[in-house]
Formats: structure tokens, sequence, C-alpha cells
């Protein structure tokens, strides 16, 4: 049944049937993988990309300009959704990191791929939002841990495929094709998102909070230029250094400022008075902070320590895709079926940080054995927490 004929035949207001709604998420989960993908199948590439490129010194702005282009921009998508409608946001989106995907892919050096990343992220970050905003619009409150699990299933499958895919591509291919082999996947979401995607739309006026924009990503980006550069380009104490601090603290005082007098600030103040928003702000931060630092540096102690094949290891990071996929699954299947949601965050988050604390025990001649039940235990927690903490907020 074509979307056109379900659309047709849904009265105005009624809530969609469950083959209607997977119908809308066929859609927006091709979305979503790509942005997903991406994420993971640059890990296990990564340690040939920066030496072809000669850039080991860059290596985490290669991640971090991604990471911070698409969470700058990911309130920015919701307002204009809400002026533009979701459906051609959503797919601007597409269009704008399919962009990135090939200027990446072309790149000459490390500015240039580290510019292009950016451009990825600038389009990552309606992708996501724009998924769970749709969701909120067609599925109950009650049944959002039911289709959000197969979010998480999106999420893990592309932490399983990912860092496999990257590393046979490398290995019998070249790292450009990381990021060309979006642009196959990107064209079929353009494609089924512009049949399936048929949402009722009623313009919402919104005023864009331009100089809060400006000022989160120009102090944000500051301080991580203190955190890269520090003690190893620059000494701690010099005036390069102690400047770019200042100036990046300055910023974000600035953005604190123009929050609290905008009259629709990009992170409106008063979230922070919401217990609910704290804790689940700063649960997401701690499994994203596990989650990244797993994956991109986890290839580079497999390749790099332990001689494996980028292809190897990928495949030796599965435990840890095994652990994400399960327990984000059985999690969002129980907070269907029980209505209760709390348990999952907390004890996930127990479980996240008995993995890392294991993952410190990691040396040169440690086991395989033994990091593959430090990785599950890692999964696992994250598993837990990446979607109920969403579900919460």
């Amino acid at each position: 049944m074509s979307a056109a004929v379900v659309t047709r035949h849904r009265e105005p207001g009624a809530p969609l049937t469950h083959r209607q709604v997977l119908l809308v998420f066929s859609g927006l989960m091709l979305g979503v993988l790509l942005a997903a993908l991406d994420q993971t199948i640059v890990a296990t590439a990564l340690p040939n990309i920066v030496a072809h490129l000669h850039g080991f010194a860059e290596l985490s702005w290669v991640v971090s300009a991604y990471l911070l282009a698409s969470t700058v921009t990911t309130p920015l998508y919701g307002k204009f959704s809400d002026l533009y409608g979701r459906k051609g946001v959503f797919q601007f989106a597409i269009v704008v990191f399919l962009i990135g995907s090939a200027l990446s892919g072309l790149a000459r050096n490390m500015d240039q791929l580290i510019a292009f990343r950016a451009v990825q992220g600038l389009g990552a970050g309606g992708l996501i939002a724009l998924a769970m905003a749709i969701i909120g619009d067609i599925v109950s409150p009650r049944q959002r841990g039911r289709y959000q699990g197969l979010f998480g299933a999106v999420f893990a499958f592309a932490s399983v495929a990912g860092p496999l895919v990257g590393g046979v591509i490398v290995e019998h291919f070249s790292w450009r094709w990381v990021f060309y082999i979006n642009l196959p996947i990107g064209i079929v979401a353009l494609i089924v998102t512009t049949s399936v995607l048929r949402l009722p739309f009623k313009r919402l006026p919104h005023r864009i909070d331009y100089l809060g924009s400006f000022l989160l990503v120009a102090g944000v980006s500051s301080l991580l230029l203190v955190m890269v550069w520090g003690g190893s380009q620059y000494p701690w104490s010099s005036p390069v250094i102690l400047g770019l601090a200042a100036v990046g603290i300055a910023l974000l005082v600035g953005f604190v400022a123009q929050e609290r007098r905008a009259s629709e600030p990009l992170l409106p103040p008063l979230l922070f008075r919401n217990d609910i928003f704290n804790v689940s702000s700063a649960m997401s931060f701690l499994m994203a902070m596990a989650m990244f630092g797993a994956i991109v540096y986890l290839p580079f102690y497999f390749q790099l320590v332990r001689g494996a094949t980028p292809t190897m290891s990928g495949l030796m990071l599965l435990p840890l895709m095994a652990g994400i996929l399960t327990m984000s699954i059985m999690s969002g299947r129980l907070v269907t079926r029980t209505g209760r949601y709390r348990i999952f965050p907390l004890l996930g988050t127990i479980v996240m940080t008995t993995g890392m604390v294991t993952m410190t025990l990691i040396g040169t001649s440690t086991p395989y054995g033994e990091m593959a039940v430090f990785m599950v235990l890692l999964g696992a927690g994250m598993g837990m927490v990446m979607q109920n903490v969403i579900l919460a907020t």
C-alpha cells in the first residue's frame, strides 16, 4: 500500500495504525542510518586516513568538527521544521549531509577533511533531531519506547556494520569510499522519504537565535582547541592556550547571557529547572563520552598495538556493538510492556561505568576474551541509557 493511499484513507486527526507508522519509519530510519553509520564507519578508517593525510595531531578534530556542527544545528532544525514543515527540512538535511560526504571523500589534506566533516555535521544535526520530532508527532508517549527501540536497532546495526565495513573498504579499496558509500544510501533515503513522509503541517512562527548559535560554536571551538593543542603543540601555560581558554569562557558566558534575554533562545534556560532534563542530559553526556571514546580509539589500539588489520579491528569491536544492540532493543520493549523506564537508565549507567573502569585495565597483552567481556559490559550499559533518556526527556 502506498503512503498516499495510507494518508487518503486516514481520518484527519486520527492516530496512525501500526502499519502506517512503520511506513513513515522506513523513511526516517534511512535518514538516521546515514548519520549513525557515518559515526562508526569512519572509526576503523581513521588510522589509515591520518597516516595518508599526515595529520595525527588533528585526529580528534575529524570527529569533533562533525559532532560540534551537528550539536549546534539540532535545535535550529527543530525550529525550521516548525516554520517550513518536517518533510522538506528533513530532506534538506539529507542533501547537506550528502554534499559533506562527497567533499570529505575528495579532501586532499586534514584541514579540508575537518571542514568538510563539519558540513556533514550540519546535515546530521537534522537527521536525528527531526526523526525524533516526527515520532513525537505521530506516536503516543506510551508507545514511543516500542518504536524508539527500532531507532536503537538502527544505531546498533550501524555500530556493528560500520567498523567492519569501514575496515573492509580501507583494506581493499580506498579510505575515501567510507564517505562515498553514503551517497547511494542517501539517494535511496530521498526517494523513500518523498513517497512515505506525508505528514500534516501547521506552521508555527519562530524567531531564530543566530547570535546564540554563533556564541556557542565559537566558545566550544575555542575550548576544543585548548584541549587539542594544550601540552602537544603549545605548552599549557603559553599565551596561545591561555588566550584561547579566556576567549572560550568569555564567549560561553556571553552565550548564557544571550540565552537569558533572547525571546526564543537556542537552549532555553527554563529547561535547566527541570530535574528530568538535567539528569537525562548528564547521562547522555556520559554515554556519548564513553561511546565515542571507545568507537574512535579502540580501532587505534587494535591496529597499532595489537597489529590487527582494519577488517579485523572492525570484527574485534563486535562485542561492544552486540551489547548496544541487545539492550537497546530489550529495554525499549520492556518500557512499552511495563510503562516504566526509570530503572533502565539508572542500571545502564552503573553497567556502563563498570565497563569503562574495566577498560582501564587493558594493556599490551590483555587476552582478547577479557576485553570482549569489558566491551559487552560497556555496550550493554550504553544500550540501556541511549534511548530511554530521550524517552524520559
